[in-house]
């Protein structure tokens, strides 16, 4: 009996250890690479969690990390209106249009997909938290191949709880309930789930743009 329990934790073990190194696989950049992108079209994110404001703070935030990153980003209110005008409102319509129509609209080489997976906070006994997570697509609108596609995640409770008692977590979570319904804290959350999304540098991250000093150096 031993020697079985024995085996099979030996073989958790190593399942454990090959799917970790699966999930750690470096990405590959081929398609990328050849594809060279240098502008990037930013469509408004599709939102598959319960907050109504979720694509508009992350759409807010993703200008940035991405113009540090090396690329030119098409401004994102210029890039809602021309849909508008054109009688497109819905982000899975506008996800829907094909890349070609795309890239004869604006001349962007890449266009940026993003799914919004969680936003919002969430309440438990002793503590509440505020999450982002969202998954996001690249893709070549000059012949509609994927260049890369990546995911991140942010919390507000990142840091633990720092081992305080009983009474100090019902405290905190009370304290955490309160700042959450008198600020968006939501969209700070989302800052930090996409600047980690769309910053160049990070492990299986976008690669950097022309206009970055890094530029084909990773």
């Amino acid at each position: 009996m031993g020697r079985k329990l024995s085996r099979g934790i030996t073989a958790l073990l190593i399942g454990a250890i090959l799917t970790g190194c699966a999930t750690t696989q470096p990405y590959d950049y081929t398609a990328f690479r050849q594809s060279k992108p240098k502008s990037i079209l930013v469509l408004p994110p599709i939102n598959d969690s319960l907050e109504v404001n979720a694509p508009n703070s992350v759409l807010a935030h993703a200008t940035l990390p991405l113009a540090e990153s090396g690329y030119y980003v098409f401004p994102v209110t210029l890039v809602v209106d021309t849909f508008r005008e054109n009688g497109l409102t819905s982000p899975g319509d506008i996800q829907a249009v094909a890349p070609a129509k795309l890239l004869e609209i604006f001349g962007a080489d890449a266009g940026l997909y993003i799914k919004i997976k969680k936003y919002g906070t969430t309440y438990v006994v002793i503590s509440s938290s505020t999450t982002v997570a969202a998954d996001a697509k690249l893709i070549d609108l000059r012949t509609g191949q994927l260049l890369w596609e990546g995911s991140a995640y942010a919390s507000s409770d990142e840091g633990g709880n720092s081992g305080d008692g009983l009474v100090g977590l019902l405290v905190k979570a009370i304290a955490n309930q309160v700042i959450a319904s008198v600020t968006d804290e939501g969209h700070t959350v989302a800052g930090m789930a996409t600047r980690r999304l769309l910053s160049a540098g990070r492990p299986n991250g976008l690669l950097y743009g022309p206009r970055s000093p890094y530029y084909e150096q990773q």
